[in-house]
């Protein structure tokens, strides 16, 4: 019988690791098969607090995991939640196959990215179209030919100035007529001379399934209704994130997006069942956020749990 088990790795599951861990509640982490969660799909890092330089995604993960384990945290790698069974006590999960039973859980299962939904974009996945520029934006493929962004907030204007190492030139794609990212980000992206904005524009098609590859993309104009083909050698989707829920419909209550429903702090409708980070945050969505987020559900788990000795 366990403790608590977290559910999930990024900022909000390490840091209710760390939390859980040193209050004596020997916590099992269950890293999912995305250890350290988006935050490793991207690079520095330069508004999480503590870090002047900034710090890159994967290393800040490392450096938390690092400390939750110091403090004696087991962290089951790279298994996935099968499924729960939140109806009675003990909570259930099946790992790989096997039946934890354990005392609380701490939801941090994060996001995934969001897709377009256009013709070509599922086809052409990892033949161009791509949601990770840091990931990919260094292949061969992308270097030194037009790249398109599709998005209009932080992590595009992110995207498409990391893309500018490489791109001959970048296209930022956007559905209205201002960007929706932080001043800062808005204000970089707009003065970089290597991206140009398309504004009031939605993909309706990648191009070319039929080649097998990304040949550029069929626009149309929110305003006028035209059409336009705008070449380009690779599309990088960056339009927001899906809540990572789904084995938790019908058991959790949760928005019609999908985002865990919270109720007097980290509390979700189920006893013993706490939440944090992006999957339960619709609205700010940042590291430093998730983190708070973490130690918040680890300080009710442990308070739960002290309640019921």
């Amino acid at each position: 019988m366990e403790n608590v088990v977290i559910i999930g790795s990024g900022c909000a599951g390490w840091t209710a690791a760390i939390y859980t861990a040193r209050a004596n509640l020997n916590p099992l982490l269950i890293t999912g098969q995305q250890p350290g969660g988006l935050l490793t799909t991207t690079s520095t890092v330069e508004n999480f607090p503590g870090f002047r330089n900034g710090i890159e995604g994967t290393e800040l993960m490392t450096e938390m995991q690092e400390q939750a384990t110091r403090f004696g945290t087991r962290i089951q790698y790279l298994s996935k939640v099968d499924s729960v069974d939140l109806s009675g006590t003990p909570l259930k999960l099946t790992v790989e196959g096997k039946v934890i039973e354990t005392k609380s859980i701490i939801v941090a299962v994060g996001a995934g990215h969001r897709h377009l939904g256009a013709p070509g974009e599922h086809e052409l996945e990892n033949k161009g179209v791509t949601y990770c520029a840091t990931c990919d934006g260094a292949l061969p493929i992308f270097r030194n030919k037009p790249l398109v962004v599709i998005g209009g907030g932080d992590s595009a204007c992110e995207e498409a100035s990391y893309l500018t190492r490489f791109a001959s030139q970048v296209y930022l794609i956007h559905r209205r007529d201002s960007l929706r990212a932080s001043k800062i980000m808005a204000e970089r992206t707009l003065a970089n001379p290597k991206i140009t904005m398309v504004w009031n524009s939605v993909v309706e098609e990648v191009l070319d399934v039929s080649q097998n590859k990304v040949t550029g993309v069929r626009l149309k104009n929110t305003v006028t209704g035209k059409t336009s083909t705008l070449d380009c050698a690779g599309v990088f989707v960056a339009i927001g994130h899906t809540p990572n829920t789904q084995i938790f419909q019908g058991q959790l209550a949760m928005t019609d997006a999908g985002y865990i429903t919270l109720v007097e702090g980290s509390r979700t409708n189920v006893t013993g069942v706490f939440a944090a980070g992006d999957c339960a945050d619709s609205v700010y969505r940042q590291a430093i956020t998730a983190a708070g987020m973490g130690c918040a559900a680890a300080i009710d788990a442990e308070r739960y749990l002290a309640s019921m000795e």
